[in-house]
């Protein structure tokens, strides 16, 4: 059964998709940029500061599902520039503790509310 993740401690979608879905044992968290949870603004700073925001409104939503980061199966990472992703790969590898997730990191011409960082996460109990 299929059921919506909506909690103050992620941002508000500013589209029409939710948090994150959760449909028996797999949870679907959809992009998260750094927007911080508290003021609905996006963050500013280096990319590591960014990247650290993505994964703590990533934290948000596995803990209200009742999980953690060594339930990620399967992220995607968006950056805005490559140039960021040795960076952006030390801050996340610092969120798992043991096996890393399948994933994949793309370059994109452009991510919603001109975000530098984007992550996707599927997680599985």
């Amino acid at each position: 059964m299929k059921k919506v993740i909506s909690i103050p401690g992620a941002p508000l979608p500013i589209g029409p998709y939710s948090q994150a879905i959760i449909n028996n044992d797999m949870l679907f968290i959809s992009g998260q940029v750094p927007i911080n949870p508290a003021t609905g603004m996006m963050l500013e700073g280096d990319i590591a500061a960014l990247t650290h925001q993505v994964l703590e409104n990533i934290a948000a939503l596995l803990k209200e599902a009742n999980m953690d980061f060594n339930h990620i199966v399967k992220t995607t990472i968006f950056l805005a520039d490559m140039n960021d992703f040795t960076v952006v790969n030390d801050v996340y590898s610092s969120y798992f503790h043991s096996e890393f997730p399948a994933r994949e990191t793309v370059q994109a011409a452009r991510l919603p509310k001109d975000a530098r960082v984007e992550i996707s996460a599927i997680a599985m109990r």
